[in-house]
């Protein structure tokens, strides 16, 4: 009794291996962050992630170019700015630092995608993703004020060359504001990167450090999504792409791969999977 369905004949050779894969990951797929700083000739490494570094600009554009040589497409930049205020200043600002460096970059490499990462916690004194009822120690944003100033950091992140705005503060209506303020500025074909399904999670202590965002009193957990809910995960993805909508992301990634398949399935939008702090 021998076997009708032999699948083993699919593995023969590397070659045939190659032919039938299923999944197949190149540079292309890879998204690199950097950190961008004041200053010139600046550089340092992230204690909590070696290998990981702030950079000031000219230092982003040599890495830009390095990244570019190995065939990676894409970098999303972050900003650490010289002065934090509760307006969040330097996000919007025209020389603000992700700008200075998107411009940079997109000066000396024009094919690169620049992605800017559009939210608040790194421009503010106390590290949360929008603006705090005076006298707040919780970490409550409000909601619908800090739309507006998300519109503006968009708005100017585009006057500055950015190809992808990619909104991570988990803000309910925040696709929606991003797009219809960069519509209304004229920048209908610059896509929405949405940091659609983000998860509070102690992942992302080193992270905070290279960006220098971590709250400085109460958590994210009434924005970001508690951990222990899939299914809002659907919901909250949906309600993006009725937004407008261009891509999806997961993320922390490596703790949440089931939610990531769950978000392909439920979407044709590409989906990203940041691997925080990995």
């Amino acid at each position: 009794m021998f076997p009708t369905h032999r699948p083993r004949r699919l593995r023969s050779s590397e070659a045939m291996r190659r032919m039938v894969r299923e999944t197949v990951l190149t540079t292309n797929d890879l998204i690199y962050p950097l950190f961008a700083v004041p200053g010139e000739n600046f550089s340092k490494e992230v204690v909590s992630m070696p290998g990981v570094y702030q950079l000031s600009v000219d230092k982003i554009v040599d890495e830009a170019k390095a990244v570019w040589d190995l065939g990676i497409p894409a970098i999303i930049l972050f900003g650490i700015p010289a002065d934090k205020d509760d307006e969040a200043t330097d996000a919007w600002h025209d020389c603000g630092i992700v700008q200075k460096a998107t411009e940079a970059v997109k000066k000396a490499i024009p094919e690169m995608i620049v992605i800017n990462d559009t939210c608040l916690c790194e421009y503010t004194p106390h590290g949360h993703c929008g603006y705090l009822e005076v006298g707040d120690l919780t970490g409550t944003v409000m909601n619908d004020p800090t739309l507006e100033l998300l519109k503006k950091v968009a708005v100017a992140q585009a006057n500055a060359g950015a190809d992808i705005i990619a909104p991570s503060g988990m803000m309910d209506g925040f696709v929606g504001a991003i797009r219809a303020g960069l519509d209304d500025a004229g920048f209908t074909n610059i896509p929405i990167m949405s940091y659609a399904v983000k998860y509070a999670s102690a992942y992302y202590g080193p992270f905070r450090d290279a960006a220098e965002s971590a709250p400085q009193f109460g958590d994210r957990r009434t924005y970001q999504m508690d951990p222990s809910n899939s299914r809002e995960a659907t919901r909250e993805l949906l309600l993006d792409i009725d937004e407008g909508a261009d891509f999806l992301m997961v993320k922390p990634a490596l703790s949440y791969m089931d939610v990531i398949r769950q978000v392909k399935e439920a979407s044709h939008l590409p989906v990203a999977a940041y691997n925080v702090s990995g």
